[in-house]
C-alpha cells in the first residue's frame, strides 16, 4: 500500500512538468481515429473488400488498432513519466537503433511481404510491421544525437556528411522498396533537422548536395534493376493528376472516388457511419483514404476540426523547440513536428489530388499498428522534451 501511495505522489508531483493539453489532443485524435476506423471497415471488412485480410468481422480493423492505441498509450505514459532523456542519449542505445532498424529494413528487402505493388512489410511471427515507420523515429533521434555533439556546424566535415549519409542509406533501402512516400518524409525531416541545427548556409547546400547525391544512387539502382526509375504504377499516379476522371475505372478510380467522397460530406458531413463511398466505392477506406471517409460522414466542419487538432501537435513542437536552450530537445522538437506536419500534408495531398497518392497514412487516425506505435513514440518524444523546457524555464 505505501508502494502505491508512493507511486501517485511521484505522478502528481511530477504532472506539474507534463504538458496536459499536448496529451489531451493526442488521445483525442486517437479516439476519432479510433471511431473513423470502424466506421470506415465494418461493412468492408465482412465482404472481404479490403486488403490484406479477405473476409473479417465487422470489428476487425477496430479490434487490432484498439490493441495498438493501447499499447501505445502505455509508451506515451511511460515514456513521460519515467523514462530519462539521458537515455536517448546514451552512445550503445544510439548504435543498437541504428543497427536494428538496418537489420530491420535489410530482413523486409529478403523476406518482406508485398501490399500493393510494395515489399514493405515485414512477419515477424507475432504482428506485421512495418520499418521504414520506425526508421522515421531513428532519424530524429539520431541526427538530435550528433548534430547536438558538434561544436562547429559551420564547416563541411565528413562527421557532418556521414549521419546524413548512413540515414540516406536506410532511406534508399525503402525507396527500393518501392516507398517514395516514406523516403521523401524522410528526406524533409532530415532538412528540416539541418535547418534548424544553425548550419551556416552554404555548409547546408553542400550537405543537401549530399542528400540529393545518395536519392540519385537510389534512383540509378532502381533503374538498373527494374528498367525505369519509377514503377509502373508509380507513374501512373502521376498522370492521373492531369484529370482523375478521364479513367474513373482505370488509373483515376482511386483519386475520383475520393474526390466524390470528400464532395459528399458538404458543410456537416451525411453522419458517423453513413458513408457512401466506402461501400466498395473507396479503396484502402480504412488506411490511406480514412480522410475522405472523415470528410464524407463528418463534412467540413469535422475535417476542419481534425486538421486543427494535428496543427495544435506541429504548433507545440516549434513552440518548445523556440523555447529550448539545449541543441538537443530543440532538434528533437522540430524532428516531431516536421515528421507529423509534412506526413499530413502528404497523406491530404494525396488525397485531394494535389500530389501523387503516396499511401502515407494520416497521423493518428489512418489503420495501423507500425504508423501508430511510431507516431506515439515521437508524441512522447516531444512530451519528454517539453517536460525539461519546462523544468528549465521553473528553474530560472
Amino acid at each position: 500500500m505505501n508502494q502505491l501511495r508512493r507511486f501517485f505522489k511521484y505522478i502528481k508531483d511530477y504532472s506539474k512538468y507534463v504538458d496536459f493539453s499536448l496529451l489531451i489532443i493526442y488521445i483525442v485524435l486517437c479516439t476519432i481515429g479510433l471511431v473513423m476506423i470502424y466506421s470506415a471497415s465494418m461493412v468492408g471488412g465482412p465482404r472481404g473488400m479490403l486488403s490484406g485480410a479477405g473476409a473479417v468481422s465487422s470489428t476487425y480493423f477496430y479490434k487490432r488498432q484498439l490493441f495498438a492505441i493501447i499499447l501505445s498509450f502505455g509508451i506515451v505514459f511511460f515514456m513521460t513519466y519515467f523514462m530519462h532523456i539521458n537515455i536517448i542519449k546514451n552512445k550503445r542505445v544510439q548504435q543498437s537503433s541504428i543497427i536494428g532498424v538496418l537489420i530491420l529494413l535489410i530482413a523486409t528487402m529478403l523476406f518482406g511481404t508485398e501490399v500493393n505493388g510494395s515489399k514493405s512489410w515485414l512477419n515477424t511471427g507475432i504482428m506485421m510491421i512495418q520499418p521504414a515507420e520506425f526508421l522515421k523515429i531513428v532519424t530524429i533521434i539520431y541526427l538530435a544525437y550528433i548534430y547536438d555533439k558538434k561544436k562547429n556546424l559551420n564547416q563541411m566535415s565528413l562527421d557532418l556528411v556521414a549521419p546524413i549519409i548512413l540515414i540516406g542509406f536506410c532511406s534508399g533501402l525503402v525507396m527500393l522498396q518501392p516507398d517514395m512516400g516514406s523516403t521523401l518524409l524522410i528526406f524533409m525531416i532530415i532538412i528540416s533537422i539541418l535547418m534548424y541545427s544553425g548550419i551556416a548556409f552554404y555548409t547546408m547546400l553542400k550537405t543537401a548536395a549530399v542528400i540529393f547525391g545518395v536519392a540519385c544512387v537510389s534512383l540509378l539502382y532502381n533503374l538498373v534493376a527494374n528498367g525505369s526509375l519509377l514503377s509502373p504504377h508509380q507513374v501512373a499516379r502521376f498522370e492521373v493528376l492531369k484529370n482523375p476522371f478521364k479513367d474513373e475505372s482505370g488509373i483515376g478510380y482511386h483519386l475520383s472516388n475520393s474526390l466524390m467522397a470528400i464532395g459528399n460530406g458538404g458543410l456537416f458531413g451525411r453522419g458517423l457511419g453513413n458513408g457512401i463511398m466506402k461501400l466498395g466505392y473507396l479503396p484502402e477506406p480504412h488506411t490511406d483514404f480514412i480522410f475522405a471517409v472523415i470528410s464524407e460522414e463528418l463534412g467540413l466542419v469535422g475535417v476542419i476540426i481534425i486538421i486543427s487538432l494535428l496543427f495544435f501537435i506541429v504548433y507545440k513542437g516549434f513552440m518548445y523547440a523556440a523555447l529550448a536552450t539545449s541543441m538537443f530537445y530543440r532538434l528533437i522538437c522540430i524532428g516531431v513536428a516536421s515528421y507529423i506536419g509534412i506526413q499530413t500534408f502528404i497523406n491530404l495531398g494525396g488525397v485531394v489530388g494535389l500530389i501523387p497518392l503516396t499511401g502515407v497514412p494520416l497521423p493518428f487516425l489512418s489503420y495501423g499498428g507500425s504508423s501508430m506505435l511510431s507516431l506515439s513514440i515521437a508524441v512522447g518524444l516531444l512530451l519528454m522534451a517539453s517536460k525539461h523546457v519546462k523544468q528549465e524555464r521553473l528553474n530560472r
